[in-house]
């Protein structure tokens, strides 16, 4: 119906620390899961993820979770962004009591997101304009998750 394209900007790769559980709350389960770095690997943007931000994750009791993610990168050229998005991970239907029983998901969860990202820096201030999606997995058994991250034109 609507004439669109998606542009590939970049692919990461984060790395996180053990999942701080905060555990069952009115709205679900409450998980945090810290960066602790990362890689972005192009095709526009090549740098890394700095050891700050978060997902503050909440686990819906219908085995989906809601991702709150806020994350510093580094470009390979000095500069800095602000990457932050929401998203889903689908666990299935037992994902909420299979968490609840210490199982994390599978290697290879799909992950869907859809990211904004900020900056100040001359050379990315074409980022500020964008409205993105991101494709990626959870790989939990490194603590990692990957996307490929597209501008919608």
């Amino acid at each position: 119906m609507f004439d669109y394209r998606l542009e590939h900007i970049m692919s990461y790769t984060a790395t996180l620390a053990e999942p701080e559980v905060i555990g069952p709350v009115p709205e679900g389960i409450r998980v945090n899961f810290y960066v602790t770095g990362g890689v972005i690997s192009g095709p526009r943007v090549f740098g890394k993820l700095r050891a700050v931000g978060a997902d503050w994750l909440q686990l819906r009791r219908d085995g989906v979770a809601n991702l709150d993610v806020r994350a510093t990168a580094e470009t390979n050229d000095g500069a800095l962004l602000y990457i932050t998005y929401g998203g889903t991970i689908d666990l299935g239907e037992s994902g909420y009591e299979d968490f609840l029983n210490g199982v994390l998901p599978p290697d290879g969860t799909p992950i869907r997101t859809s990211p904004r990202v900020y900056s100040s820096h001359p050379n990315y201030l074409w980022l500020n304009r964008l409205q993105c999606i991101g494709v990626g997995q959870a790989v939990m058994s490194r603590l990692e998750v990957a996307y490929d991250v597209y501008a919608i034109r």
